[in-house]
Formats: C-alpha cells, sequence, structure tokens
C-alpha cells in the first residue's frame, strides 16, 4: 500500500490542464474588473489637474487686480499669469476667455485637458461663481 502511494505521487509532477484554466479564468476575471476603475481614477486625476490649473488662474488674476487698480488680465496676456504666480499645468491650456467686462470686475478663465475626450475636457472659472465648472461662463461672449 506504501509502495503503491510512493509511485503514485511521483508520477504527479505538476497542475492538470483543468486547474490552469481555472487559474487563467480568475486572473482574467479580476483583470475585468481592474482595468476599468483603473481607467476612471486617471481620468479623475486629470479634472483634478483641471481644477487645480482654473484655481492657480484665478488667485494669479487676483493677484495681478491686486495691484493693478482692480484690473483684470486681457485675453492676450495670459503670459502675465507667470508673473503672479501661477504655474503651468501638464496637459492643460489656460486661456483668459473674458476680462473686464461692463462692471470691470469679473473674468473668465478656460482651461483644456489634452488628454481628456469626454465633456469634462473643458472646464471654466466664472470669477462670479468662484470655482470650477463644466458651464460656460456668463460673461463670456
Amino acid at each position: 500500500m506504501l509502495q503503491r502511494l510512493r509511485n503514485s505521487q511521483e508520477n504527479e509532477k505538476g497542475f492538470t490542464l483543468i486547474e490552469l484554466l481555472v487559474v487563467i479564468l480568475i486572473i482574467a476575471i479580476l483583470a475585468a474588473i481592474a482595468i476599468p476603475v483603473f481607467l476612471r481614477q486617471r481620468e479623475k486625476g486629470w479634472v483634478a489637474q483641471n481644477e487645480s490649473a482654473l484655481k492657480n488662474g484665478a488667485t494669479a488674476m487676483e493677484s495681478y487686480s491686486t495691484g493693478n487698480d482692480g484690473k483684470y488680465l486681457l485675453q492676450a496676456e495670459v503670459a502675465k499669469l507667470k508673473d503672479e504666480g501661477y504655474r503651468d499645468v501638464a496637459n492643460v491650456t489656460l486661456s483668459i476667455v473674458d476680462a473686464n467686462t461692463a462692471d470691470g470686475d469679473e473674468f473668465c478663465l478656460k482651461a483644456e485637458h489634452a488628454l481628456l475626450t469626454n465633456d469634462q475636457q473643458t472646464m471654466y472659472w466664472d470669477s462670479d461663481v468662484g470655482r470650477p465648472s463644466e458651464d460656460a461662463c456668463t460673461s463670456s461672449p
């Protein structure tokens, strides 16, 4: 009896095909769950980059306004934001949509992320609202 048990253990040197297929199937199911979750996390990070660029740009606009009699930068003066402390964000293009409107106390910033392809690619900062938004500014043309 002991001899027969030893012989059967020596002949079993690997996994069966069914065992390998079950392991591969489990790995495939876990990957199918994890990959979409990972991609959504990347998109959330890109949206956060847009929001960060807008917040930093709005802070720089307010800083500029403080030293210039309450006047905001014009559309062609985006480069001056860097003088006020704005730092470029990777893959995000910040632009001034509208400034110095009839009241002279409003501005609108637009941030576009190069890697986002959905409706969150373009975000706005309306100085009246004071936070990032996916809706265009009310003061923009």
